[in-house]
């Protein structure tokens, strides 16, 4: 299930294209949480940084399409199996 989970989404990674989408979105919803607490509408901020969030999404994936993304393959850990294996092989090693 995880496997499917993973292939359904893109993995920006430690990349620009992530960092910006990161910073990009605290900003949004930082400025809509003061403007509605120096007395903004809830409504109308809530959806301003709705639309915001979704802009800049697409600018990060376009970041992503035009190299400013990960490069590589995500790493993918090792199954439950190969991990034992390996720590019985370090355990029988180590002694």
């Amino acid at each position: 299930m995880a496997d499917a989970h993973h292939e359904e989404h893109d993995d920006h990674g430690n990349t620009v294209s992530a960092w910006f989408l990161t910073v990009s979105w605290i900003v949004a919803w930082t400025v809509a949480a003061v403007a509605i607490i120096a007395g903004g509408d809830l409504v109308t901020w809530t959806i301003v940084s709705l639309v915001a969030s979704v802009v800049l999404a697409v600018v990060a994936g376009v970041m992503k399409k035009a190299g400013l993304g990960r490069k590589e393959p995500r790493p993918v850990p090792p199954s439950r199996e190969e991990w034992e294996a390996e720590r019985k092989t370090a355990t029988t090693a180590g002694n």
